[in-house]
């Protein structure tokens, strides 16, 4: 995923993941998770939603491109399901 996201500008060589904790579930809107169904953390009070998506490790380029395509037309269309602005957009 790192080489697919460096495609586009976004550099993620030194992003580690992170546990969801309950100070970064207490300023969030919703939860979306991408593939871990029932094991997906709950967050009582959050809306969740999950994606289901493989998982991109190990896979050959093409099909983590078509991963990380499919999340940005999932993202967009959250944002717009929502009325929420993509960054440095203005809400209309």
């Amino acid at each position: 995923m790192i080489e697919a996201m460096r495609e586009l500008g976004i550099d993620l060589a030194r992003v580690q993941p992170a546990l969801l904790t309950d100070d970064l579930a207490g300023g969030a809107a919703m939860l979306v998770t991408m593939g871990c169904g029932e094991a997906c953390p709950h967050v009582p009070g959050l809306v969740r939603d999950d994606w289901p998506l493989p998982d991109p490790k190990g896979r050959p380029i093409d099909e983590v491109r078509a991963i990380r395509d499919d999340i940005g037309r999932r993202v967009q269309a959250l944002l717009d399901q929502r009325g929420w602005s993509t960054p440095g957009q203005p809400r209309d």
